[in-house]
């Protein structure tokens, strides 16, 4: 099959229309109608909070099996009803991708696929390698991809041992991630060692499990954020933009 000469419109107005179809191709791959995935998105979060059991049952250590084998369409139900429903604030990190992206870019932990695919239609990004720990998140966002012929802009892997990966990245996208891990700090060293010169990190995160207990899946360790925070900043260098959401960009300190 020949790749589309022209790249699809992937721009933040679309988005804010309809999510680049997201509803409609969600119904579609978890086999819902639409009043029943209305249903499931208005208490995914809430679904989500109960597949984990809780602080004092839940070992660290297993956080990657958790998200791979535990979560099921329930990670995807919970992305998709956070993105439909903060359209505004995630406009403007895809205007803050827009504006850095570049080159080689990995999306890390990826989800259900907005920043990827906005990324894979930019015309000055020449692939986005797309990593996520669950085998339906990466099924979903290759379907996604199809449907809006952008499936030869992207690649596909589990985590950043696969060989098919470069070895350096110009872009790295990893939001609402790093808070879910239970070494953030050594991602964080990961993620600096698999960045090229002039590359550019836009990070976020959020270690708090909220205030009623409704993020229970997020460390929020003290010595584990100020492991993080003091690796963040012995590794980076903060770059400016003006946009005024939490999302970061970063580059390689000197």
């Amino acid at each position: 099959m020949t790749a589309p000469s022209v790249l699809p419109s992937l721009d933040v107005e679309r988005f804010l229309r309809d999510g680049f179809g997201l509803f409609d191709q969600l119904a579609a791959y978890v086999q819902l109608s639409p009043g029943e995935l209305e249903q499931r998105l208005a208490h995914s979060r809430s679904d989500l909070a109960a597949l984990h059991p809780g602080a004092t049952g839940f070992d660290p250590e297993r956080v990657e099996a958790f998200y791979e084998e535990t979560v099921g369409h329930g990670h995807l139900l919970e992305l998709s009803a956070w993105h439909l429903g903060s359209g505004d604030y995630i406009a403007d990190t895809l205007r803050l991708q827009q504006h850095l992206a570049r080159g080689q870019v990995l999306d890390f932990g990826g989800g259900i696929g907005t920043h990827a695919l906005a990324a894979a239609a930019l015309p000055q990004v020449e692939r986005v390698w797309f990593v996520d720990l669950n085998p339906d998140n990466r099924a979903f966002v290759r379907q996604r991809a199809e449907a809006l012929g952008l499936a030869h802009r992207l690649g596909f892997c589990r985590d950043l041992s696969d060989p098919a990966l470069p070895a350096a990245f110009d872009t790295i996208v990893c939001l609402d991630v790093l808070e879910h891990l239970s070494h953030p700090a050594d991602q964080l060293e990961v993620f600096a060692s698999r960045m090229s010169k002039e590359a550019v990190a836009l990070l976020n995160w959020y270690f708090f499990k909220g205030f009623a207990g409704e993020y229970p899946f997020h460390f929020d360790d003290p010595q584990l954020v100020e492991r993080f925070f003091r690796k963040l900043q012995s590794r980076f260098l903060e770059v400016f933009h003006p946009f005024l959401i939490t999302t970061r960009a970063y580059r390689l300190a000197d």
